[in-house]
């Protein structure tokens, strides 16, 4: 009984940490995207972000 829990809880722990990791690379995927079109529609001889 024991290996099966700690068997499932292995499971779980790395399915967890897999949709995690897909959904950081999405959002670093669009956040790419964002810099890009930002980068090249800046306007001339300005920063396109405020920060």
């Amino acid at each position: 009984m024991v290996p099966l829990l700690v068997f499932l809880l292995l499971v779980a722990v790395l399915f967890g940490a897999g949709s995690a990791t897909h959904l950081l690379w999405w959002i670093a995927v669009i956040a790419l995207a964002v810099w890009v079109v930002g980068f090249f529609a800046r306007p001339t001889g300005g920063r396109w972000y405020r920060w």
